[in-house]
């Protein structure tokens, strides 16, 4: 939409025509009136909360009929020849001419379909068919959860390595004789307090970490080799968690 399409009425502008809405260019509007700027960029924001969810809404209700065409064709995973082509008429006859914007409706679609199916499958149905329970939205949530736990423990572990308090002496002849008192400097109360807050932050991360590992997703998607793996790194992480365990339960017997 052009400069002078947008035109002031007292307050407000004309309505935005959001099925031939252009790209704003700066040179066409950079000298119009401060109150004409006002006036433009509200009645933008305003076309944007109205359609904001609209996309979300559309493409759902899209993922809706193709699950109601896979169904009249007894084909929930929608991989049959008559049902592709159905599917298939339904985008040819929306004429989408934007390559890059039918991809992304068509991924939209799959991620909504995929949503909807594990709310109208029973379990035992999703089992049958080879289907995760979880819905790619929880799987897009979890694979979150488990980032954001990667990355905690990271950070923390970043914060273990530098709070470690160095351990006061003089270890080679070379050490001038301010090296005890950095030292002491080093592991002050100070950083003391703080490296063994950082190491129980670090424990409930770890705790954490180990809790994300699935079950299902081992009894069910890992392959023999994998479990195998998985069961050495478990075996390392368990003999490390036992040695330190022996630390506590000394201090704290003794």
């Amino acid at each position: 939409m052009s400069a002078k399409e947008v035109a002031r009425q007292g307050n407000a502008v004309a309505p935005i025509d959001v099925t031939s809405v252009q790209t704003l260019k700066l040179e066409a509007i950079q000298d119009d009136p401060e109150t004409a700027l006002i006036a433009r960029g509200a009645a933008y924001a305003r076309e944007y909360a109205a359609i904001e969810d609209k996309p979300t809404i559309l493409a759902m209700n899209l993922a809706t009929v193709l699950l109601a065409l896979r169904k009249q064709h007894g084909d929930w995973l929608g991989r049959s020849y008559e049902y592709r082509q159905v599917a298939g008429e339904v985008y040819r006859q929306a004429n989408i001419q934007d390559k890059e914007q039918l991809t992304r409706l068509k991924g939209a679609v799959r991620y909504h379909v995929g949503n909807l199916l594990r709310h109208q499958l029973t379990p035992r149905q999703l089992k049958a068919l080879e289907l995760a329970d979880t819905t790619p939205l929880e799987r897009q949530q979890d694979r979150r959860a488990t980032d954001a736990a990667i990355l905690r423990a990271a950070s923390v572990s970043a914060d273990v390595a530098a709070s470690a308090p160095r351990k006061v002496g003089v270890t080679s002849r070379k050490v001038s004789k301010a090296a005890p008192a950095d030292a002491t400097k080093s592991s002050g109360p100070g950083l003391v307090v703080k490296a063994t807050a950082d190491h129980l932050r670090l424990s409930t991360v770890a705790a954490g970490l180990v809790a994300q590992l699935d079950a299902d997703v081992i009894d069910e998607h890992m392959t023999d080799g994998q479990r195998a793996k998985l069961d050495e790194q478990l075996a390392a992480i368990e003999s490390a968690v036992r040695k330190l365990r022996r630390r506590t339960k000394r201090r704290s017997e003794g």
